[in-house]
């Protein structure tokens, strides 16, 4: 079974920063197989895409929305993705996922096999 559990959401203040975690395990999982993305869903709004990373951490993708102030970064030794948020603003609000994906289509949530429970961030003005 393959468990992913993301951390480090919180309240912070507008311009604030925070550097979300995801950990994954799974006797049979091989993280450095997958490609590993990040999507968030706000209230009452659909779950979208934020960031993915591929196996090797080479090479990044990122939502127009999110870029210059989000990084996506992964540890193959330690089986985490990361993801550091600077100029947080409240819109940013939302439940945070990681996810798994052994295919390509990295912006599609179809394409990924596994998520996490989710972590909440919120921004306050």
């Amino acid at each position: 079974q393959v468990q992913l559990v993301e951390s480090g959401g919180g309240l912070v203040q507008a311009g604030g920063s925070l550097r979300l975690s995801c950990a994954a395990s799974g006797r049979t999982f091989t993280f450095s197989s997958y490609t590993m993305g990040w999507f968030r869903q706000a209230p009452g709004k659909e779950r979208e895409f934020v960031a993915a990373i591929d196996w090797s951490g080479g090479v990044t993708s990122y939502a127009e929305s999110v870029k210059g102030r989000f990084t996506i970064a992964r540890d193959n030794a330690k089986n985490t993705v990361y993801l550091q948020i600077n100029n947080l603003q409240p819109g940013d609000t939302a439940v945070y996922y990681c996810a798994a994906s052994s295919v390509g289509r990295w912006r599609v949530r179809s394409s990924y096999d596994y998520w996490g429970q989710g972590t909440q961030v919120t921004v306050s003005s």
